[in-house]
């Protein structure tokens, strides 16, 4: 954790967990240009997450906290709840969105697969939202979860993986009652924003495929998911909901 002397302002504050590359970095900087200041967790990219809050901090001084943990070390997730209130004394908004995504065919699944997307997928969300609840409540926040068109829609050969995220889709529907009024929970279910591996190993035919299961013909982009985050957590008479950000491929 940084220990520079961090900004005292009354701006909202957002954890974003997973926030050092790719769909969670994108989700920060948007947050933090809509005036947020920023918490991002990372677990082993120690060097992209300092980057980042470098960033960040020199487009507005002292903005932005980088905080360690391992979602598969339960005490961990505890410290992260701990130093993410001590950040600013204040959370507006917790972002899920860390998460473990590998393929698991029936044959060759173990209890370290299942630990691991359960983990990430399923059981952190869980945590940090009930260990940080009593802190969003101030401010009447949100929590909106990342989740997956395949919580519903099976991935072949990633049963654990589609599992774990239909659970937590259920958590945003369950929370999304149980902490009403004071706190607003909904979820987003991305679908194809990324190539689902490194674009240069893929063939033209796979991803005319992939496309072509898309109704607008095209992958949508990380923007696309930061800008339904910002949506949801301004739109004060919306909880427990899913917005499919897919292209219309979930059709």
């Amino acid at each position: 954790m940084d220990k520079t002397v961090i900004d005292k302002s009354n701006r909202p504050v957002a954890l974003i967990t997973g926030a050092s590359q790719r769909i969670g970095a994108t989700i920060a900087r948007v947050l933090h240009q809509k005036n947020y200041n920023i918490i991002i967790h990372y677990r082993t990219s120690a060097d992209a997450a300092n980057q980042l809050q470098s960033e960040l901090n020199q487009l507005r001084e002292r903005s932005c906290q980088c905080l360690q943990a391992d979602f598969n070390k339960e005490d961990e997730i505890s410290r992260l709840c701990e130093q993410a209130t001590r950040c600013w004394q204040r959370l507006d908004l917790l972002v899920n969105n860390a998460s473990s995504f590998f393929p698991t065919p029936i044959h060759t699944i173990g209890l370290e697969d299942w630990d691991n997307l359960f983990n990430s997928n399923a059981k952190a969300p869980l945590l940090l939202s009930q260990g940080l609840a009593h802190l969003l409540e101030v401010h009447r926040g949100n929590i909106i979860n990342l989740i997956d068109i395949h919580a519903n829609r099976p991935l072949k050969n990633h049963t654990i993986y589609c599992m774990a995220k239909s659970a937590l889709e259920m958590m945003t529907l369950s929370l999304a009652k149980e902490l009403a009024p004071t706190i607003r929970v909904n979820g987003i279910a991305p679908g194809a924003i990324l190539w689902p591996k490194p674009e240069e190993t893929m063939s033209p035919n796979e991803k005319s495929d992939l496309l072509n299961e898309i109704p607008l013909q095209t992958l949508g982009k990380p923007e696309d998911i930061a800008e339904t985050i910002t949506f949801l957590a301004s739109a004060c008479y919306i909880t427990g909901q899913i917005i499919a950000v897919d292209g219309g491929r979930s059709l």
